[in-house]
Formats: structure tokens, C-alpha cells, sequence
């Protein structure tokens, strides 16, 4: 595909289930069932479906923090980054936020003290935030301003695939219209790509040009926005529209 930034194959996950003792054969339980995606530069897909059917494990594989037992991710571009659902506990409660948003860099190496500092408070004002947060620690702050922190580390070291898994769920209605306000005007400043994954599907639907429909590990339904939302062509799909009162039910 042209412009793609990243192509996910068939890929295959399953992790080991505990045994009742040491001479129980050992089972695994399939999580990833030959999943298969792409992504274009600049848009944004949006992974929709309930907990527990495999959107989480399958971010983990997209930015290597899983291996896939089968199948294989293709990357255009290096550093992709993850803002999770958890503000407070992504963030170092033991540090400020000047460090935070500076250890990528540190770890990375090249810059100079001054240089990272500057860069960690150019990110801060890009969210949002006064510069003086970064003196901060992520505990004196609230929760819409900690997950903009977590955005500005995500983009420290300029990334152009910011996964958000569950970004705004652990936020009230008006905090999230301000984060996914962020999120896309980010994407279009900075040209991300953005794979959004959430089990809401309003929220899907405000930010997604493209979605794809998760149910026990596969990958039931794909296709523009607009098109799984009103003429959606799986049964699963028209049962998560009618939860969220998008679709009426059949009768």
C-alpha cells in the first residue's frame, strides 16, 4: 500500500494458562488468532471491541513488547509509542515531570542537558501545559493534565505511530473531548498516525477515518468509518452499535 507505516501479518499470540500441578501438560490459550492490519501515514484506526478480546495484546506486539508466535509486523518508522489508559501509573510517581519527559532522551543520548530541557517544556506548552509543571510531581497534578504529560513523552522522541490504548476511558466526558481535541490536532501539526484503541464506540467514531472490529482474537469487521457504522455487515458490530444506543436493535 502506498503510505503505509504499518502492515500487521497474520499474526498468531497465545499465552500459557497456569497448571494445577507440575505434571499437568501445559495449555495455551489463543489471544491473537491470526490477526492481519495496515495503517496509512497520517490517519487514524481505530480498534474497537470488548475487554478481553485481544486489542491490548495486540498494541503490545505492534511495539514489540509482545512476541507474536506466529505472523509479523512490518514498521515504516522507528520509535512508535504507546499512551496508555492509566496516567498515574505510567508515569514515575517518584520523579517530576521535567525528568519524565527527559529520561527518553537521556537514554537515546546526543542532546545536552540544556537541549533536553528545552524540548521537554517545547512538548509541555504543545499540550497544553504551563512550563512550570515541569517541576512537578505527577501526583500534585490532575488527571487530565497527567495524561497530557503522558502524550508530551510519548512525542520526545518524535514518533510518527502514537498508539493510545484506551487513552481517554479513565477520563469524564469533558476531559476527553479535550484529549482527543489534542490527539488529533497533534496529528495533523506533527503528521502521526494514530492507532486508536477503545471499547467505546462513540468515542471510536469521532476520531477514526478507518475501524476495525475485535471478537475473540479475529478481526471481524473493517472498512471506513462511516460505512461499519451505518451499514455495518457483522452481527457482533450491530450488536456493539446497539449497546451504545448508535443503532436500534431489530426486532
Amino acid at each position: 500500500m502506498e503510505n503505509e507505516i504499518l502492515n500487521v501479518q497474520d499474526v498468531t499470540v497465545r499465552f500459557a494458562q497456569e497448571r494445577n500441578s507440575l505434571l499437568e501438560k501445559r495449555k495455551y490459550k489463543p489471544v491473537l488468532k491470526g490477526v492481519s492490519l495496515t495503517m496509512r501515514e497520517g490517519e487514524v484506526l481505530g480498534l474497537v471491541g470488548e475487554s478481553g478480546c485481544g486489542k491490548s495484546t495486540l498494541a503490545k506486539v505492534i511495539l514489540g513488547l509482545v512476541k507474536p508466535d506466529s505472523g509479523r509486523v512490518i514498521h515504516a518508522t522507528s520509535h512508535p509509542q504507546m499512551v496508555f489508559q492509566d496516567p498515574y501509573g505510567s508515569l514515575n510517581p517518584a520523579r517530576k515531570v521535567g525528568w519524565i519527559l527527559e529520561e527518553p532522551l537521556r537514554i537515546k543520548g546526543g542532546l545536552s542537558q540544556q537541549e533536553r530541557r528545552e524540548r521537554a517544556l517545547f512538548f509541555l506548552r504543545r499540550v497544553g501545559l504551563e512550563e512550570k509543571i515541569a517541576q512537578r510531581y505527577p501526583r500534585e497534578l490532575s488527571g487530565g493534565q497527567r495524561q497530557r504529560v503522558c502524550i508530551a513523552a510519548a512525542l520526545m522522541l518524535n514518533p510518527r505511530l502514537l498508539v493510545a490504548d484506551e487513552a481517554v476511558s479513565a477520563l469524564d466526558v469533558t476531559l476527553q473531548g479535550q484529549i482527543l481535541e489534542l490527539l488529533l490536532s497533534l496529528k495533523e501539526e506533527m503528521g502521526l498516525s494514530i492507532l486508536f484503541i477503545s471499547h467505546d464506540m462513540r468515542v471510536v467514531y469521532q476520531v477514526s477515518d478507518r475501524v476495525l472490529v475485535m471478537k475473540d482474537g479475529l478481526v471481524v469487521e473493517r472498512g471506513d468509518t462511516d460505512r461499519v457504522y451505518f451499514s455495518p455487515e457483522h452481527e457482533y458490530t450491530r450488536e456493539l452499535l446497539t449497546a451504545a444506543g448508535i443503532r436500534e436493535g431489530e426486532a
